[in-house]
């Protein structure tokens, strides 16, 4: 098939929305995605489908099976540990260099970003895309061309992984320190900061995940119910 503006158009429009729903917990973790499914619901043909399906495996949002289709990738606690074992090597480095290289040019495009970050902090998808952006600028800003290059390769996991923040307005808020460390120029404060504020992700993620999880009473109801059935099975044969 010929490729035309329209074509590269509808892929990226694809991509875009399909990277904010598995980012979002739209689509959750482990979901098909069925190419027939998502142009009917995209109002698009099954080719920008494909290619952004291809461009979304590449950045690590889904998974391949063979012969099958994709589906959203289940992160497992390895992966999500080195994610923010790369995450605090990225951001130590980027907020530290951007501290050093940010002229008044940057820092003005890094203070619209954070004040449209503030106006999003009520809504959740917005407020998600504006803290990606926030951290996609201080990459930029560093000016380091090669962290630029590795970045882009792993923004599809970087930005799942800043998605799974539910505190806007206390994201909102360290940022704000993060850029007035920038603004000062203070290379080991914004490096500390850096630090600071992965370790918050951290807690909010740990919490997040431990609210889904069963709590102990949950479990034994689970397992007696699961015992009774097996009983009641051998009882029956």
């Amino acid at each position: 098939m010929t490729v035309t503006p329209r074509n590269v158009g509808e892929t990226v429009r694809v991509t875009g929305v399909l990277r904010d729903q598995i980012i979002g917990g739209e689509r959750a973790p482990g979901a098909r995605l069925v190419e027939r499914e998502i142009a009917t619901a995209l109002g698009v043909s099954r080719v920008p489908v494909r290619e952004a399906l291809r461009v979304l495996l590449a950045e690590g949002l889904v998974l391949a099976r063979p012969h099958s289709w994709m589906t959203v990738r289940q992160f497992t606690e390895r992966d999500i540990e080195e994610l923010f074992q790369v995450r605090a090597a990225f951001d130590s480095l980027a907020f530290a260099l951007a501290a050093r290289e940010a002229g008044p040019d940057a820092l003005a495009r890094l203070a619209l970003v954070l004040s449209a970050e503030s106006d999003a902090s009520a809504k959740a998808g917005a407020s998600r895309a504006a803290s990606a952006s926030f951290h996609d600028l201080v990459i930029e800003i560093s000016g380091n061309s090669l962290l630029a290059e590795l970045w882009r390769t792993l923004s599809g996991r970087m930005r799942w992984l800043l998605g799974q923040h539910d505190h806007p307005i206390e994201m909102h808020e360290e940022h704000a320190r993060l850029y007035a460390a920038i603004a000062a120029g203070d290379e080991k404060a914004a490096a500390a900061l850096a630090m600071s504020h992965l370790e918050t992700s951290r807690r909010a993620f740990e919490a997040r995940i431990g609210s889904r999880s069963p709590t102990p009473e949950q479990k034994t109801r689970r397992h007696s119910r699961r015992s009774d059935a097996v009983k009641g099975n051998a009882e029956a044969t």
